[in-house]
Protein backbone atom coordinates (compact mmCIF):
# COMPACT_ATOMS: atom_id res chain seq x y z
CA UNK A 1 0.00 0.00 0.00
CA UNK A 2 1.59 3.33 -0.74
CA UNK A 3 2.81 5.79 1.99
CA UNK A 4 0.14 8.28 1.15
CA UNK A 5 -2.39 6.56 2.75
CA UNK A 6 -0.90 6.69 6.24
CA UNK A 7 -0.80 10.22 8.21
CA UNK A 8 3.34 10.92 7.96
CA UNK A 9 4.92 12.56 10.39
CA UNK A 10 4.71 15.76 9.73
CA UNK A 11 8.42 17.79 10.00
CA UNK A 12 6.75 21.06 8.52
CA UNK A 13 8.59 20.77 5.07
CA UNK A 14 6.64 22.49 2.55
CA UNK A 15 6.60 23.24 -1.21
CA UNK A 16 5.30 24.79 -3.90
CA UNK A 17 2.69 23.08 -6.82
CA UNK A 18 1.75 25.97 -9.31
CA UNK A 19 -1.26 24.52 -11.11
CA UNK A 20 -3.87 26.29 -13.75
CA UNK A 21 -7.37 24.79 -13.18
CA UNK A 22 -10.28 26.15 -15.13
CA UNK A 23 -8.43 29.45 -16.20
CA UNK A 24 -7.14 30.55 -12.85
CA UNK A 25 -3.45 30.35 -11.68
CA UNK A 26 -3.04 28.45 -8.38
CA UNK A 27 0.10 28.18 -5.94
CA UNK A 28 -0.61 25.51 -3.44
CA UNK A 29 1.55 24.26 -0.76
CA UNK A 30 2.24 21.00 -0.25
CA UNK A 31 4.47 18.20 1.33
CA UNK A 32 5.86 14.86 1.65
CA UNK A 33 3.92 11.72 2.50
CA UNK A 34 0.99 13.02 0.41
CA UNK A 35 -0.04 12.22 -3.51
CA UNK A 36 1.58 13.41 -5.74
CA UNK A 37 3.59 16.23 -3.54
CA UNK A 38 5.25 17.50 -6.01
CA UNK A 39 2.86 18.57 -8.81
CA UNK A 40 -0.66 18.25 -10.07
CA UNK A 41 -1.07 14.64 -11.38
CA UNK A 42 -1.79 13.64 -14.18
CA UNK A 43 -5.09 12.57 -13.74
CA UNK A 44 -6.50 15.21 -12.00
CA UNK A 45 -5.19 17.53 -14.42
CA UNK A 46 -7.15 15.25 -16.93
CA UNK A 47 -10.51 15.28 -14.99
CA UNK A 48 -10.05 19.43 -14.58
CA UNK A 49 -9.32 19.82 -18.44
CA UNK A 50 -12.20 18.08 -19.47
CA UNK A 51 -14.64 19.26 -17.46
CA UNK A 52 -16.27 22.51 -16.53
CA UNK A 53 -16.93 24.02 -12.77
CA UNK A 54 -20.47 22.90 -11.36
CA UNK A 55 -23.39 25.12 -11.79
CA UNK A 56 -25.05 27.28 -9.31
CA UNK A 57 -27.85 24.75 -8.23
CA UNK A 58 -24.64 22.25 -7.44
CA UNK A 59 -24.60 23.85 -3.50
CA UNK A 60 -23.34 20.53 -1.70
CA UNK A 61 -19.93 19.71 -3.60
CA UNK A 62 -17.62 16.53 -2.00
CA UNK A 63 -13.76 15.98 -3.13
CA UNK A 64 -13.14 12.23 -2.00
CA UNK A 65 -9.15 11.65 -1.30
CA UNK A 66 -8.54 15.33 -1.54
CA UNK A 67 -4.90 14.87 -1.59
CA UNK A 68 -3.20 18.45 -0.69
CA UNK A 69 -6.50 20.01 -2.01
CA UNK A 70 -6.35 21.35 -5.55
CA UNK A 71 -9.76 19.78 -6.67
CA UNK A 72 -11.52 20.92 -3.60
CA UNK A 73 -10.06 24.60 -3.42
CA UNK A 74 -10.37 25.21 -7.43
CA UNK A 75 -14.28 24.49 -6.59
CA UNK A 76 -14.49 26.35 -3.56
CA UNK A 77 -12.76 29.63 -5.72
CA UNK A 78 -15.51 28.75 -8.86
CA UNK A 79 -18.59 27.83 -6.60
CA UNK A 80 -18.62 30.44 -4.37
CA UNK A 81 -22.18 29.91 -3.22
CA UNK A 82 -21.82 26.23 -2.52
CA UNK A 83 -20.37 24.37 0.78
CA UNK A 84 -17.27 22.21 0.07
CA UNK A 85 -16.57 19.09 1.97
CA UNK A 86 -12.64 17.55 1.20
CA UNK A 87 -12.21 14.22 2.59
CA UNK A 88 -8.64 12.19 2.90
CA UNK A 89 -7.47 9.28 5.27
CA UNK A 90 -3.97 11.31 5.36
CA UNK A 91 -4.57 14.05 8.36
CA UNK A 92 -1.00 16.06 6.43
CA UNK A 93 -3.13 16.36 3.64
CA UNK A 94 -6.42 17.61 5.32
CA UNK A 95 -4.23 19.84 7.19
CA UNK A 96 -2.31 21.06 3.61
CA UNK A 97 -5.90 21.69 1.84
CA UNK A 98 -6.90 23.75 4.58
CA UNK A 99 -3.55 26.21 4.09
CA UNK A 100 -4.23 25.91 0.07
CA UNK A 101 -7.85 26.92 1.23
CA UNK A 102 -7.32 30.00 3.46
CA UNK A 103 -3.89 30.70 0.91
CA UNK A 104 -6.75 30.93 -2.16
CA UNK A 105 -9.03 32.79 0.34
CA UNK A 106 -12.08 30.19 0.07
CA UNK A 107 -13.66 27.78 2.68
CA UNK A 108 -13.49 23.64 2.47
CA UNK A 109 -14.52 21.92 5.30
CA UNK A 110 -12.06 19.02 5.89
CA UNK A 111 -12.37 15.99 7.77
CA UNK A 112 -11.66 12.03 7.77
CA UNK A 113 -14.10 9.70 5.76
CA UNK A 114 -15.19 8.65 9.03
CA UNK A 115 -15.16 11.90 10.97
CA UNK A 116 -17.55 13.16 8.13
CA UNK A 117 -20.00 10.04 7.88
CA UNK A 118 -20.39 10.79 11.90
CA UNK A 119 -21.03 14.37 11.96
CA UNK A 120 -23.05 14.52 8.69
CA UNK A 121 -25.40 10.72 8.43
CA UNK A 122 -27.65 12.18 6.41
CA UNK A 123 -25.82 14.44 4.13
CA UNK A 124 -26.45 13.90 0.50
CA UNK A 125 -24.00 15.74 -2.46
CA UNK A 126 -25.19 17.75 -5.46
CA UNK A 127 -21.97 16.87 -7.31
CA UNK A 128 -18.54 14.62 -6.20
CA UNK A 129 -15.39 15.05 -7.71
CA UNK A 130 -12.40 12.32 -7.29
CA UNK A 131 -9.30 10.76 -8.56
CA UNK A 132 -9.82 7.72 -6.57
CA UNK A 133 -7.26 5.93 -4.72
CA UNK A 134 -7.19 2.96 -7.46
CA UNK A 135 -3.97 1.30 -5.88
CA UNK A 136 -6.21 0.35 -2.46
CA UNK A 137 -7.08 -2.82 -4.11
CA UNK A 138 -10.59 -3.44 -5.63
CA UNK A 139 -12.01 -4.61 -2.36
CA UNK A 140 -10.97 -1.45 -0.59
CA UNK A 141 -12.22 0.95 -3.27
CA UNK A 142 -15.28 -0.39 -3.99
CA UNK A 143 -16.32 -0.36 -0.55
CA UNK A 144 -14.98 3.85 -0.33
CA UNK A 145 -17.45 3.95 -3.90
CA UNK A 146 -20.12 2.42 -2.35
CA UNK A 147 -19.89 4.37 1.02
CA UNK A 148 -20.12 7.71 -1.00
CA UNK A 149 -21.72 7.55 -4.65
CA UNK A 150 -25.17 6.87 -2.89
CA UNK A 151 -25.27 9.75 -1.03
CA UNK A 152 -25.48 11.84 -4.71
CA UNK A 153 -28.42 13.87 -4.40
CA UNK A 154 -31.35 12.88 -6.94
CA UNK A 155 -30.30 14.25 -9.99
CA UNK A 156 -26.39 14.54 -8.57
CA UNK A 157 -23.53 13.79 -10.96
CA UNK A 158 -20.17 12.37 -9.67
CA UNK A 159 -17.10 13.14 -11.86
CA UNK A 160 -14.53 10.12 -11.35
CA UNK A 161 -10.80 10.20 -13.31
CA UNK A 162 -9.44 6.51 -13.91
CA UNK A 163 -6.37 5.07 -15.94
CA UNK A 164 -7.31 3.19 -18.58
CA UNK A 165 -4.58 0.48 -17.53
CA UNK A 166 -5.70 0.30 -14.31
CA UNK A 167 -9.56 -0.34 -14.84
CA UNK A 168 -11.18 2.38 -15.98
CA UNK A 169 -13.94 0.30 -18.11
CA UNK A 170 -14.34 -2.35 -15.91
CA UNK A 171 -15.04 0.17 -12.75
CA UNK A 172 -17.74 1.36 -15.18
CA UNK A 173 -19.47 -1.63 -15.62
CA UNK A 174 -19.41 -2.76 -11.82
CA UNK A 175 -20.82 0.71 -11.13
CA UNK A 176 -23.04 -0.39 -13.84
CA UNK A 177 -23.94 -3.32 -12.13
CA UNK A 178 -24.22 -1.67 -8.31
CA UNK A 179 -27.22 0.32 -9.78
CA UNK A 180 -25.66 3.40 -11.16
CA UNK A 181 -25.15 4.72 -14.64
CA UNK A 182 -21.82 5.42 -15.83
CA UNK A 183 -20.46 6.96 -18.92
CA UNK A 184 -16.93 7.61 -20.15
CA UNK A 185 -17.36 11.45 -20.46
CA UNK A 186 -13.91 11.99 -22.07
CA UNK A 187 -10.88 10.06 -22.31
CA UNK A 188 -7.34 12.09 -22.74
CA UNK A 189 -3.69 10.52 -21.63
CA UNK A 190 -4.07 7.01 -21.24
CA UNK A 191 -7.40 8.15 -18.32
CA UNK A 192 -11.11 8.08 -18.50
CA UNK A 193 -13.47 10.57 -17.06
CA UNK A 194 -16.40 8.72 -15.99
CA UNK A 195 -19.52 11.03 -15.30
CA UNK A 196 -21.68 8.96 -13.10
CA UNK A 197 -25.47 9.11 -11.92
CA UNK A 198 -28.09 7.30 -10.19
CA UNK A 199 -29.58 4.53 -12.41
Amino acid sequence: MSHYFVTPDDTGERNQVRAKIWDREYDFVSAPGVFSSHRLDLGTRVLLTRTTPPEEDAKRLLDVGCGFGPIAVALAKECPWADVDAIDVNELALRLTQENAQKAGVKVTTATPEKLLAERPDGYYDEIWSNPPIRVGKQALHELLLTWLPKLSPGGIAWLVVGKNLGADSLSNWLKQQGFSSEKFASAKGFRVLKVTHA
